[in-house]
């Protein structure tokens, strides 16, 4: 929700009016807000009014206030207030018979002297030295974190906030060990020229003040809705069957998450039906021991400790029958006979899938294969290879040729007396040997 003084302009990022981020002087966009139910009814007996309004400061901070009898107030409107030294200035956030009902949890009394009163409304004067004021608390913070980095405290400056009339600022810090910081509150007054202020918090209240989103995607309760922060253990987890990784149970501010003990009395009732698991079951075929349990579901899972390979799935009212009979000092069935059966995976024989069975992309158009381009190093090695080659083609071009013509030289030697392949008798070869005639040739030659 937000108001329409915070409704972005034309860049969609830079909120116009009060320029504030969700802190604006309006009920409706307000951290803690508080929605009056109680406003539109009529008021029962002759009670009158109580006087006295709640006031909201930064970050949250809230305040009772007495309201003068010449001052008429309504939600939403900035006031003046007194406090110790000066004024402020805050929003009224809560009026009328809701005011009582908090005062009664917190446990005030309404004439107590801790409740101030309200000076006036704040003029355009007032708002002009409280805006003024407001846009120093940055520098001031940046400034505060040196000034302890140099003096080497172990602290850890987390907020400031000015005073109404900027004569006053108050230093927000977490710290886990106590810290003499009186040093620190000579040198911040000295360079500041105002009153110092320190206010030690807990992690989660840093949380609260400052704000963000948790791991559910949505604000951090304690900066929303969420004002009574109470101590999360680990047996919250356990009780909900929870792994303890710290990393998923921490929060923001590094403690366990406040929502671990919104659905615990839930799992306490539903965990009231259920045996401790530590109980040991006695069988005929053995002693058993639970492993896990499913809340929800009323199931079971256990296993003999003579072999803790097998599990079986039992149903709630089955192991609570089985305790019966230890009590008794009977031992039950073996766990085969409780064991609820696996249902059975469904075939795909006669499955008919509801679109069609035609495929969804039937009516694309085919893309064609493009070739990718080679990489550059599959391009280098393609050009060292093709070097390569070429640098080896001359010398089998030299060798082919020195077998051509070798190859060529014979053949002209053998075809040079006769075509025939037999080697010539007039040639120099010593190795030759003439064939002697037959008688019977000679005679008839």
């Amino acid at each position: 929700m937000s108001c329409t003084n915070c409704s972005s302009g034309n860049d969609k990022s830079i909120p116009k009016g009060c320029k504030s981020n969700g802190n604006c002087g309006d009920v409706s966009c307000e951290k803690l807000a508080v929605f009056d139910w109680l406003s539109n009814m009529n008021k029962v007996g002759a009670a009158a009014p109580i006087g006295i309004v709640e006031i909201r400061f930064k970050n949250g901070r809230k305040h009772f206030y007495k309201v003068p009898k010449d001052i008429n107030v309504s939600m939403g409107e900035t006031v003046a207030v007194e406090c110790k030294s000066g004024h402020d200035i805050g929003a009224v956030s809560l009026m009328g018979e809701l005011v009582k009902t908090q005062l009664k949890k917190k446990k005030i009394d309404v004439n107590s002297p801790d409740i101030y009163k309200i000076f006036r409304k704040a003029t355009q004067r007032d708002i002009e030295i409280w805006q003024k004021a407001r846009d120093q608390e940055y520098n001031t913070q940046q400034t505060g974190r040196k000034i302890i980095s140099q003096l080497g405290l172990k602290m850890k400056l987390s907020d400031v906030e000015y005073q109404g009339d900027g004569k006053k600022a108050t230093f927000y810090y977490t710290a886990e060990d106590r810290v003499d910081f009186r040093q620190l509150i000579r040198e911040l007054a000295s360079v500041f020229k105002i009153r110092v202020e320190m206010k030690q918090v807990g992690l989660r209240q840093e949380a609260s003040r400052l704000g963000g989103i948790g791991s559910c995607g949505r604000e951090l309760c304690c900066s929303t809705w969420l004002t009574d922060l109470r101590n999360v253990s680990t047996s919250a987890a356990r009780y909900q069957q929870l792994s303890l990784n710290p990393q998923k149970l921490a929060g923001q501010c590094g403690k366990l998450k406040c929502c671990l003990n919104f659905e615990l009395d839930t799992y306490l009732d539903a965990l009231t039906n259920f045996p401790n698991n530590r109980t040991t079951l006695k069988t005929t075929s053995g002693d058993v021991f639970f492993i896990k349990t499913d809340i929800f579901k009323e199931l079971i899972w256990c296993s003999y400790k003579k072999s803790p390979e097998k599990w079986y799935k039992l149903a709630l009212k089955d192991v609570q029958e089985i305790v019966e009979l230890n009590k008794q000092n009977e031992l039950a069935s073996p766990l085969e006979d409780y064991e609820i059966e696996a249902p059975e995976a469904a075939s795909k024989e006669g499955f008919e899938d509801m679109v069609g069975q035609d495929s969804l992309t039937r009516f694309d158009t085919p893309k064609n294969a493009r070739k990718r381009k080679p990489t550059a190093r599959k391009a280098y090695s393609q050009a060292n290879r093709s070097k390569q080659e070429d640098s080896k083609a001359p010398l089998k071009n030299n060798t082919h040729s020195k077998k051509t013509s070798t190859s060529a030289g014979e053949g002209q030697k053998n075809t040079k007396g006769n075509s025939s392949t037999k080697p010539n008798r007039n040639s120099t070869n010593k190795n030759f040997k003439p064939r002697k005639p037959k008688d019977n040739q000679s005679d008839n030659g």
